[in-house]
C-alpha cells in the first residue's frame, strides 16, 4: 500500500529549509544568500485582500527600521508574480491606510503557485485553508537556523511592533546571555541565567554579585540601558 509522504513542519532551532524562488525583486536562494543576516521570512493568504494589504503597507514603512538591526524582509505568497506585481502597483498607487500613502514594497515577494515552499514551512494548514497560506513568520538568524515561529489565522493581522520587539528581544538574549521576561521592552530589566552551583545561588541571595538583584535564588535580574542594547544590536 502507498503511503502518503508528509513533510514536518520546521522547528525552533532547526536549519531553515533551503529553496530557490521567483520574486517581485528577481530570483533568490533562500537561506544561503542572506547568510549572516537576521531575515523574517512571512507568508500571507492572497494578494488584493484588505488584511493583507494592511500588513504589506506596514512591514514596507518599517522596512528601513528592520534594516538598521540587520535584518531583512521577504514575503511569500501562493500567488503568481505578475498577480504580486499588480497589487504591490496597486498599494503604491491607490491605497492609503493610517496615515500611510505611496508605500513602495520593495523587499522579495515570493511566487509560489505550486505550493511546495509554503508547504516546507508549514504555512498550509488544511484546517484553516488548502489553498491559502495561513500568516505565518520564520524569524532565522544569521547561521540560517530558525529561532522564532509565529503563527496566525487569516482572519488575524499581525502586530508588527510585537515582531520587531520579538528580533531585538533575541539579538539581545544573544549579544548579552540573558534572557528577556515578559513584556519586555529594551531598556526594562533583563533576566539573569539561573546560578550553576549553590555558592553562586548564595552569593546572589546575600546582594553579592554587583549588579544583580534577587527575588529568590533562580529568579534574578540585571539593569542593560536602552542605548546599550541599541548600541550592540543595530548596525
Amino acid at each position: 500500500m502507498e503511503q502518503n509522504l508528509l513533510t514536518p513542519m520546521p522547528r525552533i532551532g532547526d536549519k531553515a529549509p533551503s529553496f530557490k524562488a521567483v520574486t517581485t525583486q528577481g530570483e533568490i536562494n533562500f537561506p544561503e544568500q542572506y547568510e549572516g543576516s537576521w531575515v523574517i521570512l512571512f507568508s500571507h493568504p492572497a494578494d488584493f485582500t484588505p488584511v493583507c494589504t494592511s500588513e504589506f503597507m506596514t512591514f514596507a514603512s518599517m522596512e528601513e527600521k528592520f534594516n538598521q538591526a540587520n535584518c531583512k524582509l521577504v514575503g511569500l505568497s501562493v500567488d503568481g508574480l505578475y498577480s504580486h506585481i499588480a497589487w504591490l502597483r496597486t498599494i503604491k498607487e491607490k491605497i492609503e491606510f493610517k496615515g500611510m500613502k505611496n508605500i513602495e514594497v520593495k523587499f522579495p515577494l515570493i511566487e509560489d503557485i505550486t505550493m511546495e515552499i509554503s508547504k516546507k514551512y508549514g504555512m498550509i494548514q488544511p484546517g484553516e485553508s488548502s489553498t491559502k497560506a495561513v500568516r505565518a513568520v520564520f524569524f532565522i538568524d544569521p547561521k540560517g537556523i530558525i529561532r522564532t515561529i509565529i503563527y496566525y489565522p487569516l482572519s488575524l493581522g499581525r502586530n508588527f511592533e510585537e515582531l520587531y520587539r520579538v528580533l531585538i528581544a533575541l539579538k539581545t538574549a544573544d549579544e548579552f546571555g540573558i534572557a528577556t521576561p515578559a513584556d519586555w521592552q529594551p531598556g526594562d530589566d533583563v533576566i539573569v541565567p539561573p546560578a550553576g552551583s549553590c555558592n553562586t545561588a548564595k552569593d546572589r541571595v546575600e546582594g553579592k554579585e554587583e549588579g544583580v538583584e534577587c527575588k529568590d535564588w533562580f529568579f534574578c535580574t540585571k539593569k542593560i540601558s536602552k542605548e546599550e542594547i541599541f548600541n550592540k544590536v543595530l548596525n
